[in-house]
């Protein structure tokens, strides 16, 4: 009997622990499709593939569609049908128009259809403060706007606002409020506006009124209204059932339940950072796989659509699509008419020049263009394939239908290839590169044909990696930090450009998503350097030469440390960032560079660069230490004098410096600078003294912060400060976390999740460090922000404060990177 219950007990805990363990998976929140550069990269922002339509990181519909027909049934396993919009009253990204305004605050019922704004300013919108975008400038901190107008048709239904604001903004609509909202919103966002205030609208004398308020940084204002657009595709879709996914650092894949049959679809992005042609073709798989569930033969049927407008900036843009058949390939090609190569830069900004790829084999397969309330009837009914090779408009889709014909037990399925070719990528200085993958004269046709011939072999060299990089990270930090570190994977590298620069050096350019949008910042690059330092020291190489180019070459820059930036992406002409991060890029820059040769074991990239970065070293020895009014990295916390953490940054640039010299045999500098670093720690450790830890800036007592930088000393072995500092912040950190991480510091609530791992890092025994870790996984898990991971997020809600898809969750990587050190 006691055998029987102990093997009764053993079933129950081994049912117990696999439920745990499922429980436990982390939801992301959002998971990586199609990720290549900052202009290629899809996502879905649900946890069901088929919850919401694929989007840009940007959260603008980049629509992939993805339906299979069983028999007489049709099921929808990805995304969602895109809303199309048509305009009643257009913005100005589709027709100039004028308005009244005023930017003093009017009187009451200036909303209203009967207030007469006749005396008030006229203007054309949008209204800004870039001089290049606006067609009104606005300066002020308020604006008020009245815009009348007259509609033909006032039998409407299903109507929205079109508006793009910065900042908070109060919208009427023949006096009645529609919307309000603090914020800002970079691109047009469509809000439904009720039915019974629509119902109110007449064929004369309209008026949309509106009142933004501008609280900090940019302005912006722009408005129309828009109803959706009628469909012709009567079909009934069912919803596939999800019943599994899977991240994996280069793969995402999800199972569906379609009743009598099981469909897999596993999107790869190849991102092998040690193969850089492999990494630097920008083209996916969908791989689509199904098979019967009940033993029978059932009719199978696949289609898969791609929205034109993932080759568009708004998709009021018109768009080319071509049809052609080449190297056994059925290939759909969208781009737009205008095709304005590299003349925008912009953070919340998708690529309108170029163009995106669909191609799949001619085997049982048809391709064909459509517009996109069409695109399903040649799947759904029996209207013939348009035989058009060409077709220019708008909001046009890329189709393909394969037939698998009589599907049983055994799987069969299709490769669906989704590429883009940008032709030129970056402006730098002057010059304008082609992407990395181009820079030998091949063509995207021929990269197609490559992708297709050897993806059995990627997909194996793929699936060999994504094993070995999670038994690393789990066995490197335990379970969660390996689920947050394939949770950044993608995503960090999607963040960066690679292309050759005139000298033939590599530069792998960073877009600081969703933070300015800037090019190659110093800061970003320090952050995201781990996974790149062990997977390819080359590639952080590259995030490094344009800013030393920069300093030594350009003729821009002249000042005794390095440059924030290099421009707005993807125009790289030279800094533009409002203020400068002395000891934060002096300091950044030479201890990467000192990464670099530990990771090569050699000081050669340090030797070609040795005049910048003694000149860098000796800035940090004279102002570093303590440092003066100075933005660092954490630049949205503010200014912030005798930063004791900043410090230490400097003083490990120091030490760093003194390793680079001796690597490179010169003793005697390496003793002076090693020297003068150690003092500089010990003076540290009594200035910043405040009992159980250490202050937020030197004698601020009463204050802490996370010392992230201090990970550097023994991932460098430099040895420059006590161990007894780790400890004892450590232990503090410990009694100061919230549910969702470990706050930045003692003046907010909010955290930076990279920097918590690299604090986490700090700890002696693994106990801490997943302790620390733990709360991070939980806010990646529970947040309901659904875009690509933040890494600037509210400790006590999970809720994201600002960022998203940027390239500094790489930084996730630091203990693999510290363990892969001992």
């Amino acid at each position: 009997m006691k055998k029987q219950f102990t093997f009764l007990w053993f079933i129950s805990f081994l049912f117990a622990t696999s439920v745990n363990n499922a429980q436990e998976g982390l939801r992301a929140p959002a998971y990586p499709l199609v990720t290549h550069n900052p202009n290629f990269s899809i996502w879905s922002m649900d946890s069901e593939l088929n919850g919401s339509a694929t989007q840009h990181w940007t959260e603008q519909d980049h629509s992939l569609l993805g339906i299979l027909k069983v028999d007489n049934e049709y099921y929808r396993f990805l995304g969602a049908e895109t809303k199309v919009y048509e305009s009643i009253l257009a913005a100005s990204d589709e027709s100039d128009y004028q308005v009244d305004y005023t930017e003093k605050k009017p009187n009451s019922g200036w909303e209203k259809t009967n207030f007469n704004s006749s005396h008030w300013k006229k203007g054309e919108a949008p209204f800004c403060d870039v001089i290049k975008e606006a067609k009104t400038i606005w300066k002020s901190n308020n604006l008020w706007y009245r815009r009348s107008f007259n509609l033909n048709n006032t039998n409407l239904k299903k109507t929205y606002l079109k508006l793009r604001h910065d900042d908070n903004v109060i919208v009427y609509l023949n006096g009645n409020k529609i919307y309000e909202t603090e914020g800002w919103q970079h691109s047009y966002k469509y809000i439904p506006i009720d039915q019974n205030i629509i119902k109110q609208l007449k064929s004369k004398d309209n008026v949309l009124a509106i009142h933004v308020k501008n609280t900090a940084g940019g302005q912006w204002l722009d408005a129309g209204l828009v109803i959706e657009a009628p469909t012709m595709q009567n079909v009934s879709l069912k919803k596939a059932k999800q019943i599994d996914v899977i991240l994996n650092a280069t793969q995402t894949i999800y199972t569906f339940d379609c009743d009598n049959v099981e469909l897999t679809a596993t999107f790869t992005s190849p991102l092998l950072l040690d193969d850089l042609d492999l990494m630097s073709r920008p083209i996916s798989y969908l791989s689509v796989k199904v098979k019967s569930k009940d033993k029978k033969e059932h009719q199978a049927k696949l289609y898969i659509g791609a929205s034109s407008n993932i080759a568009v900036y708004t998709p009021q843009q018109e768009i080319v699509v071509t049809k052609y058949t080449q190297n056994n390939l059925n290939i759909l090609k969208a781009g737009t008419v205008e095709q304005p190569r590299l003349q925008k830069k912009s953070d919340d900004m998708r690529v309108d020049w170029g163009h995106a790829y669909l191609a799949s084999s001619t085997t049982n397969s048809q391709h064909y263009i459509s517009t996109s309330n069409t695109s399903l009837l040649p799947f759904v009914s029996h209207v013939k394939i348009d035989s058009k090779t060409e077709i220019t408009g708008k909001n046009l889709v890329l189709n393909t239908i394969t037939n698998f014909g009589s599907v049983g037990t055994e799987e069969t399925g299709t490769i669906v290839m989704l590429g883009y070719d940008e032709v030129y990528s970056i402006n730098y200085f002057g010059s304008h590169l082609k992407p990395w993958f181009k820079k030998d004269g091949i063509s995207m046709d021929s990269s197609l044909a490559i992708a297709s011939n050897n993806y059995k072999s990627i997909i194996k060299r793929v699936e060999t990696f994504d094993k070995k990089i999670y038994e690393d990270c789990l066995n490197a930090g335990g379970k969660k930090y390996a689920d947050l570190c394939i949770l950044a994977y993608r995503q960090a590298i999607a963040a960066h450009t690679l292309v050759e620069s005139p000298e033939g050096e590599i530069l792998f350019l960073s877009k600081e998503n969703n933070s300015g949008g800037f090019i190659n910042t110093v800061d970003v690059t320090y952050p995201s350097a781990p996974l790149f330092l062990i997977y390819n020291p080359d590639l952080l190489k590259g995030m490094l030469n344009g800013i030393f180019y920069y300093s030594e070459k350009s003729g821009k820059w002249n000042k005794p440390y390095p440059t924030h930036d290099l421009g707005v992406y993807p125009i790289a002409t030279g800094h533009i960032y409002g203020e400068d991060m002395p000891v934060e890029e002096a300091g950044n820059m030479i201890i990467l560079t000192a990464a670099i040769a530990q990771q090569e074991e050699n000081a050669d990239y340090a030797k070609k660069h040795w005049e910048t970065l003694t000149t860098w070293a000796n800035y940090l020895t004279e102002e570093g230490f303590d440092p003066g009014n100075q933005l660092c990295t954490d630049d949205f916390a503010g200014h912030l004098a005798r930063n004791a953490n900043l410090s230490i940054k400097a003083i490990i640039g120091i030490a760093s410096y003194g390793k680079l010299a001796g690597m490179l045999g010169d003793k005697e500098t390496e003793k002076k600078y090693m020297s003068t670093a150690k003092k500089l720690a010990k003076d540290w450790m009594k200035i910043d003294a405040d009992g159980s830890h250490y202050s937020l800036a030197f004698e601020a007592k009463g204050t802490w912060s996370q010392k992230y930088n201090l990970v550097w000393d023994e991932i460098l072995d430099l040895n420059i400060f006590s161990k007894s500092i780790m400890k004892k912040e450590i232990k503090y950190y410990l009694t100061k976390q919230n549910k969702y991480g470990l706050p930045l510091d003692s003046r907010k609530t909010y955290t930076k999740s990279d920097w918590v791992i690299w604090t986490a890092t700090l700890a002696e025994n693994e106990a801490d460090f997943e302790a620390l870790v733990a709360p991070i996984w939980k806010y990646a898990n529970e947040t309901l922000d659904r875009v690509p991971i933040s890494d600037w997020h509210e400790t006590t809600n999970a809720k994201k404060v600002g960022f998203k898809a940027r390239s500094v969750v790489g930084g996730y990587f630091i203990k693999l990177l510290k363990v892969k050190e001992k």
